[in-house]
């Protein structure tokens, strides 16, 4: 099987749907002539025109009401928001308006929207251009959340973001464009509230999100060379979130960490570790252990900047101390 960058994963998706739909459009900031800041839209408007894929002025807030308004009436509209860190500008339409206009028309008018943005630090650009704010939007009923882990999940994901009829916000990882991995060549979707488990193991569950699942598959091969067997799971989608998949592990092994990039407290790994332990508190040996980012700004500093997000060796280093019955408390 062919190996592409998720960068093309997410081009192709977008072409292929644009392709199979004429409602389907890209609307946002440098999206036609540039392809984006990441080139992830290259070529795009060189097929479709600048019609479909339309270059806004630099006004979040008036494109994304006008995917809102478009979605309303008709079209299927991408929504390219270009770092995630600006989705405090379209909290309106996205939470008041896109989430909540099926429910308030009694479910006579949809809003079939999808926002890839992205997320992510380790990139050196400070602060305001570094946060991974996915926790907010899983907050509000009515949207569906999606954080592909690599280019495969982010080809299926979007395919079937865009033909679903909610909207749906998607989060890649800013650093993870590059990355390739085997995508097929024929079409495929993967089903929202599906999780996927990467590796299989006995002693300890490690629940991961977007590029976490990376950090944790490496840790599950420090862990292995130990004698340890820790299962990773992606969950690929953590609104719906699977939940059949994480407490059947969870069941198994009795021990479990979830690793995640957004800020810690009140965020994701909050979620999860309380639905294992609401769930499965009876097959726990041991507290379930949340990892996310350190609750502080992300620095501009390379040094410091690397020690606000979990590494393989500090989840190694975790497992093997829930493993030892060593009580462990979240920082």
């Amino acid at each position: 099987m062919r190996e592409i960058t998720l960068s093309q994963a997410v081009n192709e998706a977008l072409a292929e749907e644009m392709r199979r739909d004429e409602r389907v459009f890209i609307i946002g900031e440098d999206v036609a002539e540039a392809g984006t800041p990441f080139k992830v839209l290259s070529g795009l408007v060189e097929e479709f025109g600048t019609g479909r894929v339309v270059d806004t002025p630099i006004a979040e807030p008036g494109f994304m009401g006008i995917a809102v308004g478009a979605a309303m009436t008709g079209t299927r509209p991408v929504v390219d928001l270009m770092f995630g860190d600006f989705i405090y500008l379209i909290m309106d339409q996205l939470c008041n308006q896109a989430a909540k206009t099926h429910y308030m028309s009694g479910g006579k008018l949809n809003v079939p929207l999808v926002l890839r943005t992205n997320l992510g630090a380790t990139r050196r650009s400070a602060a305001q251009h570094s946060q991974s704010l996915h926790a907010l939007v899983a907050h509000i009923p009515g949207l569906k959340v999606a954080m592909p882990s690599s280019a495969y999940e982010a080809k299926g994901l979007m395919k079937t973001a865009i033909r679903d009829d909610n909207p749906v916000v998607i989060f890649e990882d800013k650093l993870m464009y590059q990355d390739k991995a085997p995508v097929p060549e024929e079409e495929y979707l993967i089903p929202f509230g599906k999780a996927n488990v990467k590796r299989e193991g006995s002693d300890i569950t490690l629940i991961a999100t977007s590029s976490m699942v990376q950090v944790a598959e490496k840790a599950a091969e420090i862990l292995a060379q130990d004698g340890i067997e820790a299962e990773v799971i992606d969950p690929r989608t953590i609104v719906p979130l699977d939940e059949e998949t994480l407490l059947k592990s969870v069941r198994k092994t009795s021990r479990a960490i979830v690793i995640d990039e957004g800020h810690q407290s009140y965020g994701i790994t909050g979620e999860i570790a309380a639905r294992l332990n609401e769930k499965a508190f009876y097959h726990l040996d041991a507290p379930v252990l949340r990892m996310g980012a350190m609750d502080v700004p992300v620095p501009f500093s390379p040094a410091l900047e690397d020690v606000t997000v979990p590494t393989p060796d500090g989840v190694a280093e975790n497992a093997r101390r829930l493993m030892s019955g060593e009580m462990i408390h979240a920082a």
